[in-house]
This record gives C-alpha cells, sequence and structure tokens, in this order.
C-alpha cells in the first residue's frame, strides 16, 4: 500500500471514522475530512499514526463549492494526487413532506448531492492522468426503496446512485471505479434513536455495524475489486433485496 492515500470525508463519526480506521489497518494512507475545525480529528489521527501509516486532516464544506475546489487542488498539489475517495460524509433533516421546510429540503440536497460534485470535481481530471484509482460513494437504502419522512434525504441519496453510474461509464478507461455503499440500518449515533420495531423489519433481527460497511469498502479499494464499477452493493441486513 506505500504511498496509496485514501480521502475519507465525514471522517469524525460513525461510518466514516469506521471506514478511515480499517483502511488504516489494511496499510493505506488517510486524509481525514471534518466540515469544520480539524482538530476535532486529532484523536483519530493519533489512532491512525499508532497503525504505521502516515495520515493528515482537512476542514472544509462539502457545499462549499470554491472551498472544495480551494482545499483540495492544495492538498494535491502540495502532497500528491490520492488513490482513493470515499464519499461519506451527508446530512439528514427529517420531516413527512407537507411539513417540509424549504432549508430542510435544500440543506439535505446541496449537502448530499452537491458535494458529489464539489468534492470530485477538483479531483476527476488528477485520477484520468494518473489512470488508476478509486471512487466509493455512500448512498444509501432510502435511495434505493425510499422512505418515510426522507423525501430530501432519499432523492439525494438516489441521485448519488445516478451520479457514480454515469461516472464510472466515463473513467472506466482509465482504470477508475467507481461504485456506491447503499447500508441500511447501521449502529451509530444517528440511528440511536431508532424505534425497535424498526429493526424487528430486518431479516437478519439486528443493525448492522459500521465495521462490517467499512469492510466491505477495503474491499472495494483493492486491486482484487478491478473489474467492479458502476454497482450499487447493499449492507442492510436483508431489509431491500
Amino acid at each position: 500500500m506505500e504511498n496509496k492515500w485514501v480521502l475519507v470525508t465525514g471522517a469524525s463519526r460513525g461510518i466514516g471514522r469506521e471506514t478511515a480506521l480499517y483502511l488504516a489497518q489494511n496499510g493505506y494512507n488517510i486524509v481525514l475530512h471534518c466540515s469544520r475545525d480539524a482538530k476535532r480529528l486529532d484523536d483519530l489521527k493519533n489512532e491512525l499514526e499508532q497503525t504505521g501509516v502516515q495520515t493528515r486532516a482537512l476542514a472544509f464544506d462539502i457545499s462549499n463549492r470554491a472551498e472544495c475546489f480551494s482545499v483540495l487542488s492544495e492538498d494535491i498539489e502540495k502532497n500528491g494526487m490520492y488513490y482513493g475517495v470515499v464519499l461519506n460524509a451527508g446530512i439528514a433533516k427529517d420531516n413527512p413532506f407537507p411539513a417540509m421546510e424549504d432549508a430542510e429540503w435544500d440543506d439535505v440536497l446541496t449537502t448530499n448531492l452537491d458535494g458529489f460534485y464539489n468534492v470530485l470535481k477538483p479531483l476527476i481530471m488528477p485520477f484520468i492522468q494518473q489512470r488508476k484509482g478509486r471512487i466509493v460513494v455512500m448512498s444509501s437504502i432510502s435511495g434505493q426503496c425510499g422512505n418515510r419522512g426522507q423525501v430530501n434525504y432519499s432523492a439525494s441519496k438516489a441521485g448519488l446512485i445516478g451520479a457514480a453510474k454515469a461516472l464510472s461509464q466515463e473513467v472506466a478507461k482509465r482504470k477508475i471505479t467507481v461504485n456506491c455503499i447503499a447500508p441500511g440500518i447501521i449502529e451509530t449515533d444517528m440511528t440511536d434513536e431508532l424505534p425497535e420495531e424498526a429493526v424487528k423489519q430486518v431479516p437478519m433481527k439486528r443493525m448492522g455495524s459500521a465495521r462490517e460497511v467499512a469492510s466491505l469498502v477495503n474491499y472495494l479499494m483493492s486491486e482484487d475489486a478491478g473489474y467492479i464499477t458502476g454497482q450499487v452493493i447493499g449492507v442492510n441486513g436483508g431489509l431491500y433485496l
């Protein structure tokens, strides 16, 4: 994995944090991202470095196109292009559609869907020029089958699937793969208040773990996954087939 750097957005908690840890344990150097103060990542950065890999942290708002371009362009100019990117950062602002505020729609779409464009646009030509790379996009089961109270979130996550599939066709001949992961009910702080009835609907009768998602990210980053692109892979305990 020497000199293989992977950018993980939304790395401060949940699936993003576990993904950074899992990739580091498998030898990848990690660029950590959070939306505000990079000092929030100091503890995680120290933990990663204990595995023997290199790491650095970046702070930028994925909904701010100019900020993404500035920070990412400067980072790759100074340190070189990444081998992989995990687009994990996102937000949810749930509300039944009749009660949904304009800001709840706009914020979720701007962050989750525009964030795809904002982060990848300054990176895609460097990816193409190095003629290799891995892009993993974190969608959701909500983007596959929808979910009550999440019209905005479902729209953004479904949009990510379409964007990833289209991009995968554009860059495949450059040995760049683009795949989506669609987690179901995963045990993170976002599911702390989830009703027990929701978990009972899962055929496996339990939540998934962030590590189970991270292990799939690790596989999609590997050389073994070089012929897998344009796919949506569910990690959902059989909740959606």
